[in-house]
């Protein structure tokens, strides 16, 4: 049995109902790329792994990516269902998409992929090393948040920059 494999049935095992489907088979995802579209060109569908209820939707590139890269996105998606788990499911929903806002001032979803980046950083230096971890990493990671890939979540660079280097450093210090 691969890592993969391996990760899938322990997701199983703990959410019983978890599915992973290819966003091009869902009319859903399909329908939410075409809208997302004018945010962020493609990457919606061909790069960004998204998680509803207890079902995850792969990107177009899934098939592509390494195993590593799977697994560290599935650990990080994992992050989303406990935390779904752990507030509820219209409580976590409602906090991710909508408060404060939903652009801009995204703070509950910016706590929120922080807490699940944290593990897509941990997941990166157990498969790469250290030097997954770099500035060129930094600045993507930093990106997400106050770019448009995530509505522009948390503005405010100085605050991620701190958080991605202070999570480096608990990592680094871990392992």
């Amino acid at each position: 049995m691969t890592p993969y494999d391996a990760l899938l049935d322990e997701i199983r095992a703990e959410f019983p109902g978890f599915k992973l489907v290819p966003k091009a088979e869902s009319p859903f995802m399909r329908t939410l790329g075409v809208v997302l579209r004018v945010l962020l060109g493609d990457a919606f569908m061909e790069d960004f792994t998204t998680t509803v209820g207890l079902t995850v939707y792969t990107p177009t590139k899934w098939a592509e990516m390494s195993e590593a890269s799977r697994l560290g996105v599935l650990r990080h998606e994992r992050v989303h269902l406990r935390q779904a788990k752990r507030y509820g499911g219209l409580v976590f929903s409602l906090a991710y998409l909508l408060f404060p806002l939903p652009f801009g001032l995204a703070y509950c979803r910016a706590r929120l992929e922080w807490e699940a980046y944290e593990e897509s950083m941990r997941a990166a230096f157990e498969y790469h090393g250290k030097g997954a971890l770099d500035a060129k990493h930094r600045a993507w990671l930093v990106g997400l948040f106050v770019g448009p890939s995530y509505g522009f979540m948390w503005p405010f660079r100085a605050q991620v920059e701190r958080w991605y280097d202070e999570a480096r450093a608990r990592i680094l210090t871990a392992g």
